[in-house]
This record gives C-alpha cells, sequence and structure tokens, in this order.
C-alpha cells in the first residue's frame, strides 16, 4: 500500500461573494495546484452539494477538467449532505492507496448567498428523510440540534452559556483567520442576547450561509507532503424518532474507532482538531465521540479552556463553521486545509509543536461522519 500525502492546498475566503460556483472552483483548485509544483493530475473529485438547485450548475467534474486544461482524465461528484468534501477526500484517498492514481485533485465549493434564505433552508433539507413524518411536518436542521441541545442540557446540566463559550472560542479564532467570513469580535453577552433562531440556539450558535471553495492535492509520495494516516467513515439514521440517545451521534464514534485503529493511535496522539461545529452543540458532542472528553462532559471541558490553545486539544483553529463560515460542499476539504496549515506550521492559529491533526466531517443529523488523521512529514 502506498504513502499517500496532501502536497497543496488553496482556499477562497468564505462568505458572501460575487463570483460563481465554478469561479470559487477554479480559482481554490489553481492555488492548490500551484502550492503542490504544478503536477500532473490523474483524476479530479468534487465534493459538492447544491450545485443543482442553488447554482443550476452540475457536471462540476468535466467542467473542472476543460476549465484547467487537463486533457481526458476522469472526474466525478460526490455528494453527502455536508460531509460531500470529506466523502470526496477518502474516496481521493482510498484510490490512491489502491494504486489506481498518483496524483488527485480534490476540491469542494457552494453557491448559497445570492439565493432568498428560505429557498436555501428548502434545499438543505433535501439532506432529511423526506418521506418520513418529521420532514413533513416542518422539521429542520436547526430544529433538531435545538432538541439536541435541550436534551443534553437536561440529562448532563449543561446551560445556554456552554453553548455560548462554544462560539466565542470559535469567533475568536476566526479574528486571526483571514479567509473566515466573520472577523469582528463579539462578547459572551452580546452572544448570549443574540436573536434567538430555535430554543436554546441563537444566531451565533448556528452556522451561517456561505459562499466559498476549498481545494487538495493528494499524491502517492516517497516523502514530501502532509501524510493522510487514516480514514474512518460510518453511518447513521436520518430519522429523529429512531435515533437511541439524542446526545449522541454515533456515526462519529464509529468513524473515529476506524481511524484510530488504522493509525495505531489513541486522541492523546493527537494535536489539534477540526470537527463539524455546524451547531455549537455539535462540538461539544464531537469532542466527546471522538474520545477527547467522557461522555457528558464536553461542556466542562468548554468551561475549563481545554479546547483552546494551551488546553487538551485546540479544537477548531480555523474558527470553525460557526465563524470561518460553511458552504457545505467546501466545508470538509477546508478542514483538511486548516490541519494541514498547521502540521506545515504556516496556519492561522497556529498550535506549537503540531505533529498530528484530526478533521471530521459530519452529514446530515449524523447519517454520514467521516475522520482523517494526519502526520506532519518527517514526525
Amino acid at each position: 500500500m502506498s504513502r499517500v500525502a496532501v502536497t497543496g492546498v488553496g482556499m477562497t475566503r468564505f462568505g458572501k461573494s460575487n463570483d460563481s460556483l465554478k469561479t470559487l472552483l477554479l480559482k481554490a483548485s489553481r492555488q492548490a495546484l500551484i502550492d503542490a509544483g504544478r503536477p500532473k493530475v490523474d483524476a479530479i473529485i468534487v465534493g459538492n452539494f447544491m450545485g443543482g438547485p442553488l447554482a443550476q450548475q452540475e457536471i462540476l467534474g468535466s467542467i473542472l477538467v476543460t476549465e484547467l486544461g487537463l486533457g481526458h482524465i476522469p472526474s466525478m461528484k460526490t455528494e453527502g449532505a455536508c460531509a460531500s468534501g470529506g466523502i470526496a477526500f477518502r474516496q481521493a484517498y482510498q484510490l490512491l492507496k489502491a494504486g489506481a492514481y498518483k496524483t488527485v485533485l480534490v476540491v469542494g465549493g457552494e453557491k448559497m448567498t445570492h439565493i432568498q434564505t428560505n429557498h436555501v433552508i428548502s434545499a438543505v433539507n433535501h439532506a432529511m428523510d423526506n418521506s418520513s413524518m418529521e420532514s413533513k411536518t416542518g422539521l429542520t436542521f436547526p430544529g433538531y440540534f435545538g432538541v439536541v441541545a435541550n436534551r443534553y442540557m437536561y440529562e448532563y446540566g449543561a446551560t445556554k452559556s456552554h453553548l455560548a463559550m462554544v462560539a466565542f472560542k470559535n469567533r475568536n479564532y476566526a479574528r486571526q483567520n483571514p479567509l473566515s467570513q466573520f472577523q469582528a469580535a463579539t462578547s459572551l453577552e452580546e452572544i448570549l442576547s443574540a436573536r434567538m433562531i430555535t430554543d436554546p440556539l441563537g444566531l451565533f450558535d448556528c452556522s451561517p450561509i456561505s459562499d466559498g471553495a476549498a481545494a487538495v492535492v493528494v499524491q502517492n509520495v516517497a516523502r514530501e507532503g502532509v501524510e493522510v494516516i487514516a480514514s474512518g467513515q460510518a453511518s447513521g439514521t436520518p430519522i429523529m424518532q429512531e435515533v437511541d440517545d439524542l446526545t449522541r451521534i454515533p456515526a462519529t464514534e464509529e468513524a473515529a474507532k476506524q481511524a484510530y485503529s488504522q493509525a495505531a493511535m489513541e486522541p492523546n496522539d493527537v494535536d489539534v482538531l477540526e470537527l463539524h461545529d455546524c451547531f455549537s452543540m455539535t462540538e461539544i458532542i464531537a469532542i466527546e465521540e471522538l474520545g477527547f472528553f467522557e461522555r457528558g462532559t464536553g461542556f466542562e471541558a468548554v468551561e475549563k479552556g481545554l479546547t483552546n490553545h494551551g488546553g487538551d486539544i485546540p479544537v477548531n483553529t480555523s474558527g470553525g463553521l460557526l465563524s470561518k463560515g460553511h458552504p457545505i460542499g467546501a466545508t470538509g476539504i477546508a478542514q483538511i486545509v486548516q490541519i494541514v496549515e498547521q502540521l506545515r506550521g504556516t496556519a492561522p492559529n497556529q498550535v506549537e509543536h503540531a505533529r498530528v491533526g484530526m478533521a471530521q466531517n459530519l452529514g446530515g443529523t449524523g447519517a454520514y461522519s467521516l475522520v482523517h488523521l494526519f502526520k506532519k512529514e518527517g514526525a
């Protein structure tokens, strides 16, 4: 089996953009290819969720092959709701491990801000089981995770203040990230008093509507690049009434178990973590499911500062989805860009002596979860 490494990264600024989805994808792709030294590309894999309904554009892989002048190489698009980018990266990793290709360009993107919010929400809800009564009676993703937050607070004694601490931490990280959507200062008081979206989740507890793209070049290489040392993926039910425990996302735990086993590592081997904080509550659950803190104690870890620099595990040093932004198809790749930069020593909010990094990407309400582990060159 071959050594697989990320040799190039590229990313647009997240937020509101005048660029088309095609232009965003091309910008990130060109940056990554230049960063990798312009290698010969054997295939392109695109992560995207709503190119059709929102941007009226599909066949994204073929478009990129043509625009980048790469001849007749194969391309494909993967869709897994908010995990579309992570799935695209995993497909590239597995194909490279198998020896099918030597170099794959993986790019994810979304164009969302040009459409009215109600239409965006309607498109996002395609990630639910629309034949279930839950969807037909109006359940939304904020509604689902609001229920999750209330149940977690009831079970373990967390409060809305703990959710605000997650949002506050991630905003402070985003302020130092030039590519993040939100860079303005805020306060815990402002977060706690913000407009309610769905009890107990306020405006700052919910990831925004965003445009943007991110790309990585992944190669079979002997030495250079940040090595990909594990890839785990698992699925879960998309229907709330089938969830055994609303304070858990089992697919994340399972994907993490796979990754730790492949890498022969444990949570305490990880130096920096990018995880899927589509809502502030999901960050608290994820740090538990990934094994960094005992179940029911994630909120206490946040309160103690254990997910900041100097704590047990710095989490979402990019600003996370909450403040870096969440252009859905780009998110899983953008997480990897941040981890690669951390291990290169060039990241915003650089973690000192970071040698092993993790990226965790979630789709739907836990329908998909992916966990990737990375190791610094020479580590």
